[in-house]
Parts: C-alpha cells; sequence; structure tokens
C-alpha cells in the first residue's frame, strides 16, 4: 500500500468495545486491537485464515435490512470472518453460548491427546495446556481408551512426529505450503481411521509424510543420526510411491544426504508454531523444561539476513534457537541453519588457551606471554609489511577494531574481509554505491517492489530471509522476479520467477543487452529493484554493467554478500581502498577525517592489497606477517597453504582450531557471538546489535586487539563495547568525494571446448562449512550434491540422468551423479562447498573450464 493510499476503516463493537480497523480485517484481529483474547489454534497472523480448529467460537450479531442488530444461529470462527460495518462481536467473555462452544471444542480436541504434559516438550508454553485451563472444562467426561499410533515419525533426520498430540490445526502444512513452497508433509486420511490397521495412510486424518514405519533417531551428543532407506505406503500399508507427492521416482538432485526426498530448509518453524507438542527437533527432544529455560534475545551469524533469533540457554549451554518476532526483517521464520547450527561455538575442537610455536610445535600459553610473543614478531614483521584477512564472521565492532588496528598500529591498508579474489572493478562498486549508504533497499520494498532482479544471487540458498519474503509478494501479486542465472532452480520456480539464462562469466553482456521491449526491463523501469549478489565480482564487468542498468531503468541495487559479518566489516573500512563510512583512502579529506577520530596525523595514504594479491606477496616473500581473523584455508583463494608457509610470522584469531590455526606461530582463542556483544550488519544496511549470552573466560577480537596494540606501544581505546560504539558514532556521514563507478565493458566469453564445460556454482544452504558442525541432525537434511548440465552436453561426454560424472580441474577431480536440466550448452553446474564436492579441491573458480567425462565407477549414494 502506497503513502497516497486511503485506509476504508470499518466500526464494530466487541464486548462493548467500539473498535474501527481496515475493511476486510478478521474479528479476531479486531478483538486483538480491543484488547480481547479469543482462544485460537490453527490461527496465525501470517498465515491464510482457514477455520479449521474452531477454537476461536464466537457469537456475532448483524445489522439485518431493517437496521436492527440481530445474533446469528449459530457461532463462527472468529478467525475466518471479516468484520462488516454495525457488527457486533460477542466472546467467551460475555457470550455464554460462545464460552460453551469454546469449551465444547477443546473436550473434543482432550479427547485423544495424550496427558503427557510432564514429559511434552512444550510442557510450559503449550497453547493447548494453557487454553484447557483458561478456557476448558475443569474436568473431564471422556472414560474410553484414548486413540493411540507408533511414535515418533521421522518426517525428516531433524523433525520428529508424535501423532498422538496433532490436533489437526494445520499451521505446519499450510506453512510449508503458502510460506516456504514445500510441501513435504500433508493432512492424510479421513475421519477417525478404520479398525483393525495398526499403521497405514488413511488410519484417520493425521499429518505425515506416508512413512510406513517409525525411524530411529539419535541424541545430539556428536553421535551420527540412524538412517535408513525411507519406506512409504498407500492405503493400508500397501508400497506407495517412492517419492511421497511427486508423480514419479525422485532423482539424486531431489534428495538430502540421509537419502530422503529433500524437505525444506525451513522446516524448523513447524516446529515453533505448532500449538502442541507433536512436532519435535531430534536435538533438542528431552532435552529440557521450557521453564528452565533462559531466553536472550540474538541475531543470526551465518548469513547477511540480520534474522531475530530467541538464544535458549540453561546452565551455560545454548539448548536450542527459536525464531525472534521482527516484522521489519524476519517476520517470525528464520531458516534450519539459522535454529539448528549453534554447537559449533562449543564443539570439542574449540580453543581454550593461547598457543605459541617452540621448536616447530605449539604449546599452550598464558595470555601475558602469547600477547609478548605476538606483539615481537609484528613488530618484526611490520619491517616488510603485514596482511590482515578479517573474513566476513565478526561483528561490526570486531571489524572496526581490526580496521584501526590495521592503520594506526601496523601502518598499512593491507587489510581486506573478502575471502576471495579481489578485482578493481568490486572496489570500485563497494566504494560507489555500498559502503557508508546506511539503509537502503528494504525487505518491505522487496515484498512491495513492483519487480526485482536477481543477479549472481540464489535467494533461496544464500540469503533464506530474502527468498521467503520475495515469495510472499510474489503471492501477493505486489512483486514479480526474474532471475539471471544458468538455470531454474527449486528456489526460482518457487517464486515463479523469469529466468534469464546465461553462461557464467557472461552476465555483462546479457544485462547490457536488456532493453526496451524486454519484460525484466520494462518491469525495472517501474521503480524495480536490482539484488546482486558477491559472486558477481567473479564475472568480469557484471557490477559495472548492474550499474549501467539501474542507471538506464531507474532501479535501485543492493548489494546482498554471503557472510553475516561482510557488510559491517566493509563499512568498518575492513578493506584495502576504504576507511570507516565508506571513506575512499586516497581522499585526503577523508583521512583527515579518519585521523581526527582516531588521534593520528593521518592513516596511510596508499591504497592497500585486496586478499588475493596479500597471500601473493605473502608466497613471494614481500610480506613479512599475517594476521588472520574468522577465514578458513579452503575459502581462501590461490594457494594459501603455501602463503602462510612462505611468510615469517602467522597471528591467527579463532574461535577453533583448523588449518589456518596449525600454520600459526601465534593462535590467540576469541570468543564466539554467543559469549560476546556487538552488531552485524545486514544486507540493508541496518544494524543488528545483540548482547552476550553466555558467561566466558574468552575475551572479544576487539578486546584483543586492544591488549595487543597496548603490548606494541599503542593505545587503541578500545578496552570496552561502549568505547568501540563511541568511536563508531563520532563518524559522521560521509559526504565527501566517493570513489568512481566502475566502468568494465562486457568481457566476451567462448565457448568451451569438446569434452570441456564452464564451471557454474555457488552454496547451498546446508554444506560442508564448518560452523555446521556438531549438528549430524541437520547435515543428514541437506541437499545431495549432483552434477547438472544440459541434455545436449549430457550426450557429448557420453552421460546419462543419474549416471557419475567426472568434472576435472589443474589440482584435481570430482564425481558426482548426472542430472539434466534446462541450461545453456557447455556449461556443468556443481554446488561450491559440499559434503564430497568441494569446487576448490579441482583449482578453478566459477566461470572457469572444466573437463568433463563419463566416470568408470558408479557414485556411492
Amino acid at each position: 500500500m502506497t503513502s497516497n493510499e486511503t485506509v476504508e476503516l470499518v466500526s464494530i463493537k466487541v464486548d462493548g468495545h467500539e473498535v474501527s480497523v481496515p475493511k476486510g480485517t478478521m474479528i479476531i484481529r479486531a478483538a486483538e486491537k480491543a484488547g480481547v483474547r479469543i482462544p485460537r489454534f490453527c490461527d496465525h497472523p501470517l498465515l491464510k485464515p482457514v477455520g479449521v480448529c474452531r477454537q476461536c467460537l464466537v457469537e456475532v450479531a448483524r445489522p439485518g435490512r431493517d437496521g436492527t442488530i440481530a445474533k446469528g444461529p449459530k457461532p463462527v470462527p472468529s478467525c475466518a470472518e471479516a468484520v462488516s460495518p454495525g457488527m457486533e462481536v460477542y466472546t467467551q467473555v460475555t457470550s455464554d453460548v460462545a464460552q460453551k462452544a469454546q469449551r465444547g471444542i477443546m473436550e473434543f480436541l482432550l479427547i485423544n491427546h495424550p496427558l503427557d504434559c510432564p514429559i511434552c516438550d512444550k510442557g510450559g508454553e503449550c497453547p493447548l495446556q494453557n487454553q484447557a485451563i483458561s478456557d476448558g472444562r475443569s474436568t473431564s467426561r471422556f472414560i474410553d481408551v484414548k486413540r493411540t499410533f507408533p511414535k515418533p515419525v521421522q518426517l525428516s533426520s531433524q523433525i520428529l512426529l508424535d501423532r498422538d498430540r496433532c490436533i489437526l490445526c494445520q499451521r505446519c502444512t499450510r506453512f510449508q505450503d503458502e510460506i516456504v513452497g514445500d510441501r513435504f508433509i500433508a493432512l492424510q486420511g479421513r475421519g477417525g481411521g478404520t479398525p483393525g490397521y495398526e499403521i497405514h495412510s488413511l488410519n484417520a486424518s493425521q499429518i505425515g509424510r506416508f512413512d510406513a514405519r517409525v525411524l530411529h533417531f539419535s541424541e545430539s551428543a556428536g553421535s551420527q543420526p540412524k538412517t535408513t532407506p525411507a519406506e512409504y505406503a498407500g492405503p493400508f500399508g500397501s508400497p506407495g510411491l517412492a517419492s511421497g507427492f511427486a508423480s514419479g521416482p525422485v532423482g539424486d538432485a531431489e534428495l538430502d544426504q540421509s537419502g530422503r526426498p529433500f524437505a525444506s530448509y525451513f522446516s524448523g518453524n513447524i516446529i515453533q508454531i505448532c500449538p502442541v507438542g507433536a512436532l519435535t527437533s531430534a536435538a533438542y527432544r528431552f532435552r529440557s523444561r521450557p521453564f528452565d529455560l533462559v531466553s536472550v534475545p540474538g541475531v543470526t551469524e551465518h548469513d547477511a539476513s540480520g534474522s531475530a533469533l530467541r538464544i535458549d540457554y540453561r546452565r551455560g549451554e545454548v539448548l536450542r534457537r527459536q525464531a525472534g518476532e521482527d516484522p521489519a526483517v524476519n517476520e517470525e521464520w528464520i531458516t534450519d541453519k539459522d535454529r539448528f547450527a549453534f554447537r559449533w561455538q562449543n564443539g570439542t575442537d574449540r580453543l581454550r588457551h593461547p598457543l605459541v610455536r617452540d621448536d616447530g610445535a605449539q604449546v599452550a600459553t598464558s595470555w601475558p606471554d602469547a600477547l609478548d610473543v605476538a606483539a615481537r614478531g609484528l613488530q618484526k614483521a611490520a619491517e616488510k609489511g603485514v596482511g590482515v584477512l578479517v573474513g566476513g564472521r565478526l561483528t561490526m565492532e570486531d571489524a572496526y577494531a581490526y580496521s584501526k588496528f590495521a592503520r594506526t598500529v601496523l601502518k598499512t591498508n593491507d587489510i581486506d574481509f573478502r575471502t576471495r579474489p579481489a578485482r578493481c572493478e568490486e572496489d570500485a562498486f563497494l566504494g560507489s554505491a555500498v559502503a557508508g549508504s546506511g539503509l537502503g533497499v528494504t525487505y518491505a520494498a522487496l515484498e512491495r517492489g513492483g519487480h526485482v532482479l536477481t543477479v549472481a544471487l540464489e535467494a533461496e540458498e544464500e540469503c533464506g530471509a530474502i527468498f521467503l519474503r520475495l515469495r510472499k509478494g510474489v503471492r501477493a501479486g505486489t512483486v514479480a522476479v526474474s532471475v539471471l542465472a544458468p538455470y531454474a532452480s527449486a528456489g526460482t520456480r518457487k517464486m515463479d520467477a523469469r529466468l534469464i539464462p546465461v553462461v557464467p562469466g557472461a552476465e555483462a553482456a546479457v544485462l547490457d543487452d536488456l532493453a526496451v521491449g524486454d519484460a525484466t526491463f520494462d518491469a525495472l523501469c517501474d521503480d524495480g529493484i536490482i539484488l546482486v549478489g558477491e559472486r558477481a565480482a567473479e564475472s568480469a564487468g557484471a557490477l559495472s554493467a548492474v550499474l549501467r542498468l539501474a542507471e538506464r531503468t531507474g532501479a535501485r541495487v543492493a548489494w546482498v554478500p554471503r557472510r553475516a559479518g561482510d557488510r559491517g566489516a566493509l563499512d568498518m573500512g575492513a578493506h584495502p581502498c576504504l576507511l570507516p563510512g565508506g571513506r575512499p583512502v586516497g581522499d585526503s579529506a577523508a583521512r583527515i577525517d579518519t585521523g581526527a577520530v582516531w588521534g593520528v596525523s593521518s592513516p596511510p595514504e596508499d591504497a592497500g592489497r585486496g586478499t588475493d594479491e596479500i597471500l601473493a606477496s605473502a608466497a613471494a616473500g614481500e610480506l613479512g606477517g599475517l594476521i588472520l581473523a574468522g577465514v578458513e584455508l579452503g575459502d581462501l583463494p590461490g594457494d594459501a597453504a603455501a602463503a602462510l608457509a612462505a611468510v615469517d610470522f602467522v597471528v591467527s584469531l579463532e574461535v577453533r582450531s583448523g588449518a589456518v590455526t596449525a600454520a600459526a606461530d601465534v593462535v590467540l582463542p576469541v570468543a564466539p557471538p554467543s559469549e560476546k556483544g556487538g552488531s552485524f550488519v545486514n544486507w540493508e544496511g541496518r544494524i543488528r546489535p545483540f548482547g552476550q549470552v553466555l558467561t566466558s573466560v574468552q575475551l572479544p577480537d576487539r578486546v584483543v586487539l586492544h591488549n595487543l596494540a597496548a603490548e606494541m606501544g599503542t593505545d587503541l581505546g578500545l578496552a570496552t563495547l561502549q568505547d568501540v560504539v563511541r568511536e563508531i558514532q563520532e563518524f559522521s556521514a560521509w559526504d565527501g568525494v566517493r570513489m568512481a563507478a566502475p566502468t568494465v565493458a562486457a568481457a566476451e566469453v567462448a565457448e568451451a571446448t569438446v569434452g570441456h564445460a564452464v564451471l557454474a556454482s555457488w552454496n547451498l544452504m546446508l554444506g560442508a562449512g564448518t560452523l555446521q558442525a556438531f549438528e549430524p541432525h541437520l547435515a543428514a537434511t541437506a541437499r545431495t550434491p549432483v552434477a547438472l548440465l544440459s541434455a545436449a552436453t549430457a550426450d557429448a561426454v557420453g552421460v546419462h540422468n543419474g549416471a557419475a560424472l567426472t568434472i576435472s580441474g589443474p589440482d584435481g577431480s570430482i564425481t558426482l551423479s548426472t542430472g539434466i536440466a534446462e541450461m545453456p550448452d557447455g556449461v556443468v553446474w556443481a554446488p561450491q562447498n559440499s559434503v564430497g564436492c568441494q569446487i576448490a579441491s579441482l583449482g578453478v573458480r566459477a566461470g572457469e573450464e572444466v573437463a568433463l567425462s563419463a566416470a568408470t565407477v558408479e557414485v556411492t549414494k
């Protein structure tokens, strides 16, 4: 709704209280505005009304043709009927009829519901439990045997269903259908069931996946979940389709790691919105009682969405995470990765003590000794130069500390947050259009954006909150989506998006060819939005073409990085060409402005080196040292291991041990997000602060850097979080000259030679990332990696759908099952970093050529 549109209000009375609400408002919402609570189960403000539970029955009086207000013949569901002028509503507070109807419904719901509240995960925060007390009968009249089912049913390796508790409100099925588009569960059967058949799909109305037997599951104590090939059944236990809801056999591309048909990246939300304890998490089941938990608000650390969390902990251990309610950002939904992937912060590989290298081996030491060794080593290394690689997982405050430490202590601009090759084109794009620009395109704008074009961004995989908001707008008819990609992914299809097929590397040419008459171009001219992912930087000219298209159409541009800390690191100057707030390093006024805040004459004036240049310089012996924080060796471009081995001195600030810490001369353990306060900046440019959840002996990066700087004779002035925030606020919005926009022309893309193909790739939401460690149930829900290519390309290689295909690069090869998709010929797609498929091992990046051949052995499944 635009600001120029007027809202037509309707006035009604609820229990005698007059209230005015917009036309079309459901009675239950009008009652909420009047301060009257109506019990409900199926109703949810973000789901369409269905009126299936009938718990919200109320009496309604309406004006007749003669103007006389009269009550209807029976109660109506307040969640499914809209208000009308002159309506009078009588809830259970003022109407005996409504109260009796609600108590009757509650009595029916409890007939077969088990009385297992003391062991139910929902006990203590259960709407059914609460409303049975407030709106139900004080005693039960039921004397027969309750209906029971075998339990739990394993909907996925992560989601378990106790059918005894289900009240058939259908919140779960509606969420998966309406919000996400993954219909992996549905209401099965009719009536109360057929006697004599213990397990079959028509044994009464129930929620399920047509599983024929109850599958085992394990506790989340590091053990792997037990998974067996899923068995499916039709009526009366007869064999059913192996795909459940699909019309035929399921291909490898549609399976998860457990071998079951892929469920959903958002399935954990059905646990949270279930009004009873029917849906539970295999990782949390029977782990705690809700009233034993302490809840703290938080922000996701996995992607750039900035989604709000509710973190529940007990006795110093985080036990679960729930979606926080934030209408401006994630509404009430989060991804399964945000919900379940948190045990990495306190796993068995957690660093507990500083380490220093002594006679070639790393030994534990005290903090004073570690800081002393690090300070002396860095002071010596600074004579040749020290590079700083900070990754994209740090909070805004920590990234600011690295930016200031590099400029004031190490006297260098060789700092970068990107774990990928850095192009001058991307530097110019970020400096001119992104850094320090504040809040730009928002989620609300996406939902009502008219038309949104995504470039090098797979929304469902790389930023789930964006996908959900776009899909919501598509279903409401307020936005349409175009996707520039090699093929139409599942997420693209669920958004009913228009696919603009492109060969990797040709994005700039395709964007430049969009002109008047093209449906996407014309739609963007009407205040459209272009969402560009960080992968666009790997295609020469793509970012320049995005800005040219925006200039031709008047569309707004938003940059969507992959990691939670990327935008904050950019804004805080963890970039070789930029100072805090998007101030260009090469601008003297910007340096003076920054120096005034930092209390120095001026930061270094020469632009620094990007990530790939820093590593290349280290490998060539041109740098004396490296500082690495929040980066993984496998993510870094080039031969990062050789660079670390060649440099004289390496300092690593990390939460967990890994390949980087193993190569470091000094390892300084730091606190993960749950053990420190700070902020992330999401893709919108919105600052998302969060507080410390758990007490900890470990220090945030910013405090470690403050202490290290003191050891090197400099007062960094960042001893407390308050100090950091106050200093960041001193950087007013930069109104000076910004970096010039990039003007790189579209590059010509050569066709792949026979037996070769151009590699397309992106990260799947669930893969082999280290932040998913210690979550076996979640890991089993990841998609099975497959290689996708066109039918013509497959025929040229001599493979068929489901056959094994070997993809080879200069450094190695991987073998995957083949999937046939509609995509440009001469292109092969494979996931960037999944179990059994890590593109970095090939020695190539997306957009480069790889060799294809039919594998001599089949892929193990």
